[in-house]
């Protein structure tokens, strides 16, 4: 786990590019994005009288892959326990441990849990640059990372951001198969198939997406697996990450006769369950 500080202040720069992201109506239709747009930008309006942005990332790189290199693919990020529930529990061991030694600490502790900028802030407190696929790199370990938040009432040194060190690189951008990465640094989400494949409720998805899905059923790791600084990625240590005992063995035609009897079995902890087993069988229909 990595762990940075920054001044809890307005963010600036990032309000400029969140509204004009937000007009060019790159949320798609995850129309909460457009809610709390002033809560996003300040911590201070989450918490009373914050003073610092705690950042932590944790690392979710798996040792091992899906066997099947046909079968429908699932984000490594969602192979093993939901990560808020794991996530959340380390980060109550950490508000303890600093009650601890400091004794009555005001804040509160966030894991997509409300509109906090994540990424924004993990750049600013030096745990790794944004790239040009938006995702948080550090140049010793790479992407693969769960970010969270604790915002306190506490006065803490702050740490500075990192150089941008992607250079002339595109390869996200090149790779990417569906064209969401519309320009360095900025994705519109309402065609990446992390959306498409999650968040999108549609009950069919677009037909301009047909055969640009790459055989991804449950989000996407185009765009970080291409990364040549994903080549530092080293597996996680968490054991609560590690997919249940039969996940990585599917095979193609497993995959397309899934029940919802297996669903539930696979995904009983899992962020899969978000699709619900009637929004993972509609992607499968759709990259069959």
């Amino acid at each position: 786990m990595f762990c940075g500080i920054s001044k809890a202040d307005f963010l600036e720069k990032e309000a400029q590019e969140l509204d004009q992201w937000l007009k060019n109506g790159n949320h798609g239709k995850m129309a909460y994005m457009e809610n709390h747009f002033d809560k996003r930008l300040d911590p201070r309006l989450l918490v009373d009288d914050a003073k610092s942005v705690v950042s932590l990332m944790l690392n979710y790189f798996p040792e091992n892959v899906q066997e099947d290199p046909s079968a429908p693919k699932i984000s490594k990020y969602a192979y093993g326990m939901d990560y808020h529930f794991v996530i959340k529990d380390k980060l109550k061991e950490l508000f303890a441990f600093i009650h601890g030694e400091i004794g009555e600490v005001g804040g509160r502790m966030f894991v997509d849990s409300a509109p906090v900028m994540d990424k924004a802030w993990a750049k600013r407190s030096g745990l790794g640059w944004m790239g040009k696929n938006t995702n948080i790199i550090h140049p010793k370990n790479g992407s693969f990372f769960f970010i969270a938040e604790l915002i306190l009432d506490l006065e803490l040194e702050c740490d500075g951001p990192m150089k941008d060190y992607c250079g002339t690189c595109t390869a996200c951008i090149d790779e990417c198969p569906t064209d969401a990465i519309v320009e360095p640094y900025v994705v519109d989400g309402s065609k990446c198939i992390s959306y498409l494949t999650i968040e999108l409720k549609d009950e069919l998805l677009p037909k301009e997406f047909d055969g640009k899905m790459n055989d991804w059923m449950f989000g996407c790791d185009v765009c970080q697996d291409v990364c040549p600084w994903n080549r530092f990625s080293k597996p996680h240590s968490e054991a609560k990450f590690n997919p249940h005992e039969n996940l990585l063995k599917m095979s193609k035609a497993d995959w397309h006769d899934l029940t919802e009897d297996v669903f539930r079995e696979l995904f009983r902890k899992s962020a899969v369950k978000r699709t619900k087993f009637s929004g993972l069988s509609r992607n499968l229909r759709f990259i069959k």
